[in-house]
Protein backbone atom coordinates (compact mmCIF):
# COMPACT_ATOMS: atom_id res chain seq x y z
CA UNK A 1 0.00 0.00 0.00
CA UNK A 2 1.02 3.64 -0.34
CA UNK A 3 2.16 4.92 3.03
CA UNK A 4 1.04 8.49 2.41
CA UNK A 5 -1.67 8.28 -0.21
CA UNK A 6 -3.86 5.38 0.90
CA UNK A 7 -3.99 1.81 -0.36
CA UNK A 8 -2.79 0.61 -3.73
CA UNK A 9 -3.71 -2.58 -5.51
CA UNK A 10 -1.72 -5.43 -3.92
CA UNK A 11 -0.28 -8.33 -5.92
CA UNK A 12 -3.09 -10.53 -7.19
CA UNK A 13 -4.72 -12.92 -4.74
CA UNK A 14 -6.08 -15.04 -7.58
CA UNK A 15 -2.85 -16.88 -8.27
CA UNK A 16 0.88 -16.42 -8.32
CA UNK A 17 3.01 -14.46 -10.73
CA UNK A 18 2.53 -16.34 -13.98
CA UNK A 19 -0.16 -19.02 -13.70
CA UNK A 20 -3.59 -19.19 -12.14
CA UNK A 21 -4.89 -22.64 -11.25
CA UNK A 22 -8.19 -23.06 -13.09
CA UNK A 23 -7.70 -25.55 -15.90
CA UNK A 24 -5.10 -28.38 -16.12
CA UNK A 25 -2.17 -29.25 -13.85
CA UNK A 26 1.10 -28.39 -15.64
CA UNK A 27 3.45 -30.09 -13.25
CA UNK A 28 2.88 -32.92 -10.85
CA UNK A 29 1.07 -35.72 -12.61
CA UNK A 30 3.11 -38.02 -10.35
CA UNK A 31 1.21 -40.46 -8.17
CA UNK A 32 3.39 -39.63 -5.17
CA UNK A 33 2.70 -35.90 -5.14
CA UNK A 34 -0.66 -34.45 -4.06
CA UNK A 35 0.31 -30.79 -4.32
CA UNK A 36 -1.05 -30.03 -7.78
CA UNK A 37 -2.69 -33.35 -8.65
CA UNK A 38 -6.07 -32.57 -10.17
CA UNK A 39 -5.61 -28.82 -9.76
CA UNK A 40 -6.52 -27.00 -13.00
CA UNK A 41 -4.67 -23.91 -14.17
CA UNK A 42 -4.74 -21.13 -16.75
CA UNK A 43 -2.03 -18.88 -18.09
CA UNK A 44 -2.05 -15.29 -16.88
CA UNK A 45 -1.86 -12.43 -19.33
CA UNK A 46 1.19 -10.19 -19.63
CA UNK A 47 -0.85 -7.24 -18.40
CA UNK A 48 -1.81 -9.13 -15.23
CA UNK A 49 1.79 -10.13 -14.58
CA UNK A 50 3.05 -6.60 -15.15
CA UNK A 51 0.30 -5.28 -12.88
CA UNK A 52 1.48 -7.48 -10.01
CA UNK A 53 5.11 -6.48 -10.57
CA UNK A 54 4.12 -2.81 -10.64
CA UNK A 55 2.20 -3.28 -7.38
CA UNK A 56 5.32 -4.67 -5.72
CA UNK A 57 7.38 -1.80 -7.12
CA UNK A 58 4.94 0.74 -5.67
CA UNK A 59 5.13 -0.90 -2.25
CA UNK A 60 8.93 -0.62 -2.35
CA UNK A 61 8.73 2.98 -3.55
CA UNK A 62 6.37 3.87 -0.70
CA UNK A 63 8.68 2.10 1.73
CA UNK A 64 11.55 4.28 0.50
CA UNK A 65 9.35 7.38 0.82
CA UNK A 66 8.55 6.43 4.41
CA UNK A 67 12.27 6.04 5.08
CA UNK A 68 12.99 9.54 3.72
CA UNK A 69 10.17 11.03 5.80
CA UNK A 70 11.64 9.43 8.92
CA UNK A 71 15.10 10.81 8.15
CA UNK A 72 16.71 7.54 7.08
CA UNK A 73 17.57 8.62 3.54
CA UNK A 74 15.64 5.87 1.77
CA UNK A 75 17.42 3.06 3.64
CA UNK A 76 15.36 0.19 5.01
CA UNK A 77 16.36 0.26 8.65
CA UNK A 78 14.81 -1.77 11.45
CA UNK A 79 12.98 1.35 12.59
CA UNK A 80 11.52 1.99 9.16
CA UNK A 81 10.48 -1.64 8.71
CA UNK A 82 8.92 -1.69 12.17
CA UNK A 83 6.89 1.42 11.45
CA UNK A 84 5.69 -0.01 8.14
CA UNK A 85 4.81 -3.44 9.51
CA UNK A 86 2.79 -2.01 12.40
CA UNK A 87 0.74 0.23 10.12
CA UNK A 88 -2.86 -0.94 10.80
CA UNK A 89 -3.87 -0.39 7.18
CA UNK A 90 -1.16 -2.74 5.84
CA UNK A 91 -2.46 -5.66 3.76
CA UNK A 92 -0.86 -9.10 3.86
CA UNK A 93 0.70 -8.82 0.41
CA UNK A 94 2.42 -5.56 1.36
CA UNK A 95 3.73 -7.17 4.53
CA UNK A 96 5.29 -9.99 2.50
CA UNK A 97 7.01 -7.51 0.19
CA UNK A 98 8.42 -5.60 3.18
CA UNK A 99 9.71 -8.79 4.78
CA UNK A 100 11.33 -9.74 1.46
CA UNK A 101 12.98 -6.33 1.27
CA UNK A 102 14.26 -6.70 4.84
CA UNK A 103 15.88 -10.02 3.87
CA UNK A 104 17.94 -8.26 1.22
CA UNK A 105 15.59 -8.55 -1.78
CA UNK A 106 18.35 -10.04 -3.90
CA UNK A 107 16.53 -13.15 -5.09
CA UNK A 108 13.16 -13.77 -6.70
CA UNK A 109 11.49 -17.19 -7.04
CA UNK A 110 8.82 -17.36 -9.73
CA UNK A 111 6.20 -19.56 -8.13
CA UNK A 112 4.02 -22.21 -9.75
CA UNK A 113 5.60 -25.48 -10.63
CA UNK A 114 6.08 -25.06 -14.38
CA UNK A 115 6.30 -21.38 -15.30
CA UNK A 116 8.15 -22.11 -18.53
CA UNK A 117 4.95 -23.53 -19.97
CA UNK A 118 4.23 -19.90 -20.90
CA UNK A 119 5.02 -18.66 -24.39
CA UNK A 120 8.67 -17.63 -24.60
CA UNK A 121 7.92 -14.09 -25.80
CA UNK A 122 5.52 -13.45 -22.90
CA UNK A 123 7.95 -14.82 -20.33
CA UNK A 124 10.83 -12.77 -21.76
CA UNK A 125 8.77 -9.57 -21.57
CA UNK A 126 7.66 -10.37 -18.01
CA UNK A 127 11.26 -10.98 -16.91
CA UNK A 128 12.47 -7.75 -18.52
CA UNK A 129 9.70 -5.86 -16.72
CA UNK A 130 10.59 -7.51 -13.41
CA UNK A 131 14.25 -6.54 -13.73
CA UNK A 132 13.39 -2.99 -14.78
CA UNK A 133 10.82 -2.30 -12.06
CA UNK A 134 12.45 -4.01 -9.07
CA UNK A 135 16.01 -2.73 -8.52
CA UNK A 136 18.75 -4.81 -6.95
CA UNK A 137 17.62 -8.27 -8.08
CA UNK A 138 20.60 -10.61 -8.13
CA UNK A 139 18.96 -13.88 -9.12
CA UNK A 140 15.63 -15.10 -10.52
CA UNK A 141 14.72 -18.78 -10.17
CA UNK A 142 11.86 -20.92 -11.46
CA UNK A 143 10.64 -24.49 -11.36
CA UNK A 144 10.20 -26.23 -14.70
CA UNK A 145 9.28 -29.66 -16.02
CA UNK A 146 11.72 -31.60 -18.18
CA UNK A 147 8.95 -32.35 -20.68
CA UNK A 148 8.29 -28.62 -21.03
CA UNK A 149 11.96 -27.69 -21.29
CA UNK A 150 12.58 -30.33 -23.95
CA UNK A 151 10.04 -28.51 -26.14
CA UNK A 152 11.89 -25.20 -25.78
CA UNK A 153 14.71 -24.63 -28.27
CA UNK A 154 18.17 -23.61 -27.13
CA UNK A 155 17.52 -20.22 -28.73
CA UNK A 156 14.36 -19.78 -26.61
CA UNK A 157 16.04 -20.80 -23.38
CA UNK A 158 18.98 -18.50 -24.10
CA UNK A 159 16.56 -15.62 -24.67
CA UNK A 160 14.85 -16.41 -21.35
CA UNK A 161 18.19 -16.49 -19.58
CA UNK A 162 19.27 -13.19 -21.16
CA UNK A 163 15.97 -11.66 -20.01
CA UNK A 164 16.91 -12.46 -16.44
CA UNK A 165 16.05 -16.05 -15.46
CA UNK A 166 19.23 -17.36 -13.84
CA UNK A 167 18.31 -20.68 -12.26
CA UNK A 168 16.02 -23.63 -13.03
CA UNK A 169 14.81 -26.26 -10.56
CA UNK A 170 13.69 -29.58 -12.09
CA UNK A 171 11.93 -32.39 -10.25
CA UNK A 172 13.97 -35.22 -11.70
CA UNK A 173 12.78 -37.60 -8.94
CA UNK A 174 14.22 -40.64 -10.76
CA UNK A 175 16.28 -41.56 -13.79
CA UNK A 176 14.63 -44.97 -14.08
CA UNK A 177 12.03 -45.23 -16.83
CA UNK A 178 10.39 -48.04 -14.85
CA UNK A 179 9.93 -45.83 -11.81
CA UNK A 180 8.93 -42.80 -13.88
CA UNK A 181 6.19 -44.83 -15.57
CA UNK A 182 4.96 -46.28 -12.28
CA UNK A 183 4.56 -42.87 -10.66
CA UNK A 184 3.12 -41.38 -13.87
CA UNK A 185 5.74 -38.66 -13.98
CA UNK A 186 4.97 -37.91 -17.62
CA UNK A 187 8.61 -37.79 -18.69
CA UNK A 188 11.38 -40.20 -19.70
CA UNK A 189 14.99 -40.45 -18.63
CA UNK A 190 16.01 -39.31 -22.12
CA UNK A 191 13.87 -36.19 -21.80
CA UNK A 192 15.41 -35.47 -18.40
CA UNK A 193 18.87 -35.61 -19.97
CA UNK A 194 17.89 -33.48 -22.96
CA UNK A 195 16.21 -30.83 -20.81
CA UNK A 196 19.00 -30.63 -18.26
CA UNK A 197 21.74 -30.31 -20.85
CA UNK A 198 19.81 -27.62 -22.70
CA UNK A 199 19.31 -25.54 -19.54
CA UNK A 200 23.04 -25.63 -18.85
CA UNK A 201 23.93 -24.87 -22.46
CA UNK A 202 21.66 -21.82 -22.28
CA UNK A 203 23.81 -20.53 -19.42
CA UNK A 204 21.47 -21.13 -16.47
CA UNK A 205 22.26 -22.75 -13.14
CA UNK A 206 20.49 -26.09 -12.82
CA UNK A 207 19.19 -27.84 -9.69
CA UNK A 208 17.88 -31.40 -10.06
CA UNK A 209 15.70 -32.86 -7.29
CA UNK A 210 16.09 -36.57 -6.56
CA UNK A 211 13.70 -38.63 -4.42
CA UNK A 212 15.42 -41.45 -2.50
CA UNK A 213 12.97 -44.25 -1.78
CA UNK A 214 10.80 -43.68 -4.82
CA UNK A 215 11.71 -47.08 -6.30
CA UNK A 216 10.47 -48.91 -3.21
CA UNK A 217 11.74 -52.39 -2.47
CA UNK A 218 11.11 -53.60 -6.03
CA UNK A 219 13.25 -51.08 -7.93
CA UNK A 220 15.56 -49.43 -5.40
CA UNK A 221 18.76 -50.53 -7.14
CA UNK A 222 17.51 -49.56 -10.59
CA UNK A 223 16.27 -46.25 -9.17
CA UNK A 224 19.68 -45.44 -7.68
CA UNK A 225 21.80 -46.59 -10.63
CA UNK A 226 19.66 -45.07 -13.38
CA UNK A 227 19.28 -41.81 -11.48
CA UNK A 228 23.07 -41.64 -11.14
CA UNK A 229 23.44 -42.36 -14.87
CA UNK A 230 21.11 -39.49 -15.82
CA UNK A 231 22.79 -37.08 -13.41
CA UNK A 232 26.24 -38.04 -14.70
CA UNK A 233 25.12 -37.24 -18.23
CA UNK A 234 23.51 -33.93 -17.24
CA UNK A 235 26.17 -32.82 -14.71
CA UNK A 236 23.87 -30.28 -13.00
CA UNK A 237 25.19 -27.59 -10.70
CA UNK A 238 23.12 -28.91 -7.77
CA UNK A 239 21.62 -32.29 -6.86
CA UNK A 240 19.05 -31.95 -4.07
CA UNK A 241 17.77 -34.91 -2.06
CA UNK A 242 14.11 -35.06 -1.05
CA UNK A 243 13.45 -38.44 0.57
CA UNK A 244 10.07 -40.01 -0.12
CA UNK A 245 7.19 -39.64 2.32
CA UNK A 246 3.69 -40.88 1.46
CA UNK A 247 0.88 -38.92 3.14
CA UNK A 248 -2.63 -40.41 2.95
CA UNK A 249 -3.72 -37.76 0.42
CA UNK A 250 -1.02 -38.83 -2.09
CA UNK A 251 -2.20 -41.12 -4.93
CA UNK A 252 0.79 -43.38 -4.20
CA UNK A 253 -0.81 -44.14 -0.83
CA UNK A 254 -3.43 -46.24 -2.63
CA UNK A 255 -0.63 -48.32 -4.17
CA UNK A 256 0.90 -48.66 -0.71
CA UNK A 257 -2.35 -49.94 0.80
CA UNK A 258 -2.95 -52.30 -2.12
CA UNK A 259 0.53 -53.80 -1.81
CA UNK A 260 1.62 -52.54 -5.23
CA UNK A 261 4.30 -50.38 -3.59
CA UNK A 262 6.41 -51.48 -0.63
CA UNK A 263 8.39 -48.58 0.86
CA UNK A 264 11.95 -48.76 2.08
CA UNK A 265 12.84 -48.44 5.73
CA UNK A 266 15.04 -45.53 6.81
CA UNK A 267 18.13 -47.76 6.79
CA UNK A 268 17.26 -49.17 3.37
CA UNK A 269 16.85 -45.63 2.03
CA UNK A 270 20.29 -44.71 3.36
CA UNK A 271 21.72 -47.80 1.60
CA UNK A 272 20.07 -46.63 -1.62
CA UNK A 273 21.58 -43.16 -1.19
CA UNK A 274 24.97 -44.78 -0.69
CA UNK A 275 24.64 -46.62 -4.00
CA UNK A 276 23.56 -43.37 -5.66
CA UNK A 277 26.52 -41.40 -4.29
CA UNK A 278 28.94 -44.22 -5.07
CA UNK A 279 27.69 -44.29 -8.68
CA UNK A 280 27.84 -40.52 -9.20
CA UNK A 281 30.85 -39.04 -10.97
CA UNK A 282 29.81 -35.60 -12.28
CA UNK A 283 32.53 -33.02 -12.83
CA UNK A 284 31.04 -30.16 -10.82
CA UNK A 285 27.75 -31.08 -9.11
CA UNK A 286 27.13 -30.17 -5.48
CA UNK A 287 24.97 -32.63 -3.55
CA UNK A 288 22.65 -30.91 -1.07
CA UNK A 289 20.61 -32.63 1.65
CA UNK A 290 18.73 -29.56 2.81
CA UNK A 291 15.40 -30.93 4.02
CA UNK A 292 14.18 -32.35 7.32
CA UNK A 293 12.85 -35.42 5.46
CA UNK A 294 16.45 -36.47 4.80
CA UNK A 295 17.80 -38.62 7.61
CA UNK A 296 21.46 -37.62 7.17
CA UNK A 297 21.82 -33.93 6.31
CA UNK A 298 25.61 -34.29 6.49
CA UNK A 299 25.59 -36.07 3.13
CA UNK A 300 26.58 -32.88 1.33
CA UNK A 301 29.51 -31.85 -0.80
CA UNK A 302 30.88 -31.19 -4.26
CA UNK A 303 31.94 -33.93 -6.68
CA UNK A 304 34.49 -35.30 -7.06
CA UNK A 305 36.29 -33.63 -4.15
CA UNK A 306 33.91 -34.58 -1.33
CA UNK A 307 32.66 -37.96 -2.54
CA UNK A 308 34.72 -40.02 -0.09
CA UNK A 309 33.64 -37.86 2.84
CA UNK A 310 29.95 -38.19 1.91
CA UNK A 311 30.27 -41.97 1.76
CA UNK A 312 32.06 -41.93 5.12
CA UNK A 313 29.03 -40.24 6.73
CA UNK A 314 26.85 -43.14 5.60
CA UNK A 315 29.39 -45.72 6.72
CA UNK A 316 29.61 -44.03 10.10
CA UNK A 317 25.84 -44.23 10.48
CA UNK A 318 25.85 -47.98 9.77
CA UNK A 319 28.75 -48.53 12.14
CA UNK A 320 26.58 -47.30 15.02
CA UNK A 321 24.89 -49.92 17.23
CA UNK A 322 21.29 -50.62 16.25
CA UNK A 323 19.95 -48.93 19.40
CA UNK A 324 21.98 -45.80 18.65
CA UNK A 325 20.63 -45.70 15.10
CA UNK A 326 17.11 -45.97 16.50
CA UNK A 327 17.80 -43.17 18.97
CA UNK A 328 19.28 -41.00 16.23
CA UNK A 329 16.29 -41.59 13.96
CA UNK A 330 13.93 -40.66 16.78
CA UNK A 331 15.85 -37.45 17.45
CA UNK A 332 16.18 -36.55 13.80
CA UNK A 333 12.52 -37.14 12.99
CA UNK A 334 11.55 -35.22 16.10
CA UNK A 335 13.67 -32.25 15.05
CA UNK A 336 16.11 -32.55 17.99
CA UNK A 337 19.18 -33.60 15.97
CA UNK A 338 20.87 -31.93 13.01
CA UNK A 339 23.88 -34.23 12.71
CA UNK A 340 25.29 -37.52 13.94
CA UNK A 341 27.58 -35.60 16.30
CA UNK A 342 24.56 -34.18 18.13
CA UNK A 343 23.92 -37.61 19.58
CA UNK A 344 27.23 -37.33 21.46
CA UNK A 345 25.86 -34.50 23.62
CA UNK A 346 25.04 -36.19 26.97
CA UNK A 347 22.16 -33.85 27.70
CA UNK A 348 20.55 -34.37 24.29
CA UNK A 349 21.12 -38.10 24.45
CA UNK A 350 19.63 -38.26 27.93
CA UNK A 351 16.47 -36.47 26.84
CA UNK A 352 16.09 -38.75 23.82
CA UNK A 353 16.54 -41.90 25.90
CA UNK A 354 13.93 -40.62 28.34
CA UNK A 355 11.55 -39.86 25.46
CA UNK A 356 12.13 -43.29 23.96
CA UNK A 357 11.25 -44.98 27.25
CA UNK A 358 8.08 -42.95 27.60
CA UNK A 359 7.05 -43.59 24.01
CA UNK A 360 7.77 -47.29 24.33
CA UNK A 361 5.55 -47.47 27.41
CA UNK A 362 2.75 -45.61 25.66
CA UNK A 363 2.86 -47.55 22.40
CA UNK A 364 3.56 -51.07 23.63
CA UNK A 365 7.09 -50.78 22.27
CA UNK A 366 6.12 -49.74 18.72
CA UNK A 367 8.77 -47.01 18.38
CA UNK A 368 8.96 -47.50 14.61
CA UNK A 369 5.37 -46.31 14.23
CA UNK A 370 6.17 -43.16 16.23
CA UNK A 371 9.27 -42.45 14.12
CA UNK A 372 7.23 -42.75 10.90
CA UNK A 373 4.54 -40.43 12.28
CA UNK A 374 7.18 -37.90 13.33
CA UNK A 375 8.63 -37.94 9.81
CA UNK A 376 5.22 -37.51 8.22
CA UNK A 377 4.55 -34.33 10.18
CA UNK A 378 6.87 -32.37 7.84
CA UNK A 379 4.80 -32.91 4.69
Amino acid sequence: MRFEQGPIRPPSEAGSLLLRFTRNCPWNHCTFCPVYKGQPFSRRSLDEIKGDIDAVARILEDLAARSHSMGHGGRLTREVAGAALTDPSLVDQSRQVILWAMAGRGTVFIQDANSLILETDLLVKALHHLRERIPGIQRITSYARSSTLSRKSLHELTAIREAGLDRIHIGLESGSDTVLRFVKKGVTAAQHIEAGRRVIEAGMTLSEYVMPGLGGKAWWREHALETARVLNEVDPHFIRLRSLRIPPRAPLHADLEAGRFIPLTDDETVLEIRLLVESLHPSRSTLVSDHIMNLLPEIEGTFPRDKARMLSVIDRYFSMPRDDRLLYRLGRRGGALQSLNDLNDPRVRGRLEHARCELAAGTEGDIEKIIVELGDQYI
